[in-house]
C-alpha cells in the first residue's frame, strides 16, 4: 500500500510559500527529497482555510474572470500550475448521500475501479473523514498489460485517508480501490510528472480474478495513429508497418495492428495479420495476438 509518512512538524503554511518552497518538484528516488515535499503538503494541510478562501474567490471572479476556469472542475482543482517535475492540486470526494454522487454515479468519480498510478504523488487528508481504499501492491515488470492477464495481488488492508494523514503512492506499485467517503471529504496532493511518463502504463485490474482489465491512460499519439491508419492512405499503412515492428511503446505496436485489422474484411488476412504480431517479440502483442486469434477461429 502506499507509504504512510508520519510527521510531527505542528507548523502550518499558505498556498504561495508551500509552491514558492516546493520549487521545480521533488525526486521520489531521493528520500531527502520526498519527505521534503510531504512536509511542506503535511503544512499546507493544516491550513484549514486556504482552500475555502480559495474557492470563494473563484467563484466571486467567476462572472467577471474566466481566465484560470480550465482549472477547475468538478472533482479535482488545480492549485498550482506544472513547475520543473510537478504541480499541486486538490481532489473532493463526495459521499453516497451527496447529489452529485446519485446524478453521476460512482465511476464518475473513480470509486470502485482498482488502478495503479504511473507517476509518483505524494497527499495528506485535508477535509473530512476521507475516501476508503482496498490497498494492494504488485511486481510491475513482471506484467505485460494483456487484458485478462494472471498476475499476483498482495492484498495490504482497507483503511481512509483521515484528515492530516500522510501518504507516498509508489507508480507501479501500489493498487487501490476507492470507496465513498462517509461524508464529503477533500485530499491535497503533489504530483510528480516525469519526461516521457506518460509512455509509462496504468493499468486497471479484477481483484476477484487477479487479473489486468486494461491500459487506463490512452495518449495523443495513439489515437492520431488510430485516425490515421483507418483512412487507409498509403502513407499511414507504411508508418503503421514500421510502428508495428519497432517502435519502442508495445502499447502503440498494438495500436498499429488493431487499427490495421479494422481496414480487413477478410478473416484469413486478420488472422495472418495477428500471426505476425504473435511472433514479433513482444510479450504484449504476443497474448494480445493469442486472444484475437482464438476469437477469430471461434
Amino acid at each position: 500500500m502506499p507509504r504512510v509518512i508520519d510527521n510531527t512538524d505542528t507548523e502550518s503554511a499558505t498556498l504561495g510559500e508551500v509552491v514558492d518552497a516546493l520549487g521545480d518538484g521533488f525526486d521520489p528516488r531521493d528520500e531527502e527529497s520526498t519527505l521534503a515535499a510531504a512536509g511542506l503538503l503535511a503544512r499546507l494541510g493544516r491550513n484549514e482555510h486556504f482552500l475555502g478562501d480559495l474557492l470563494i474567490e473563484q467563484l466571486k471572479a467567476a462572472p467577471r474572470d474566466d481566465g484560470d476556469a480550465g482549472g477547475y472542475g468538478p472533482q479535482a482543482i488545480v492549485l498550482s500550475p506544472l513547475r520543473g517535475t510537478a504541480f499541486m492540486r486538490a481532489n473532493i470526494w463526495p459521499a453516497e448521500s451527496e447529489p452529485c454522487f446519485a446524478a453521476s454515479g460512482a465511476k464518475t468519480f473513480v470509486y470502485g475501479i482498482p488502478h495503479d498510478h504511473n507517476f509518483d504523488f505524494l497527499t495528506v487528508g485535508y477535509f473530512g473523514p476521507g475516501y476508503r481504499s482496498d490497498y494492494y501492491e504488485y511486481d510491475y515488470e513482471r506484467v505485460a498489460g494483456i487484458k485478462g492477464e494472471n498476475t499476483e495481488l498482495r492484498f495490504v488492508e482497507r483503511s481512509a485517508l483521515a484528515t492530516g494523514r500522510l501518504m507516498h503512492y509508489r507508480a507501479h506499485r501500489d493498487i487501490h480501490s476507492q470507496l465513498p467517503p462517509e461524508a464529503t471529504s477533500v485530499s491535497l496532493n503533489i504530483l510528480h510528472i516525469a519526461a516521457g511518463g506518460g509512455w509509462l502504463d496504468q493499468y486497471g485490474f479484477d481483484f476477484d480474478n487477479n487479473a489486468v482489465t486494461g491500459t487506463l491512460n490512452p495518449i495523443s499519439t495513439e489515437v492520431f495513429l488510430r485516425c490515421a491508419i483507418s483512412m487507409g492512405t498509403e502513407a499511414a499503412l507504411d508508418l503503421a508497418e514500421v510502428v508495428g515492428r519497432s517502435h519502442p511503446s508495445d502499447r502503440l505496436r498494438l495500436a498499429s495492428f488493431e487499427a490495421r485489422e479494422g481496414l480487413l474484411d477478410d478473416v484469413g488476412e486478420r488472422e495472418a495479420l495477428w500471426r505476425e504480431a504473435e511472433v514479433s517479440g513482444s510479450r504484449l502483442l504476443a497474448g494480445e495476438a493469442a486472444i484475437r486469434r482464438a476469437a477469430l477461429a471461434a
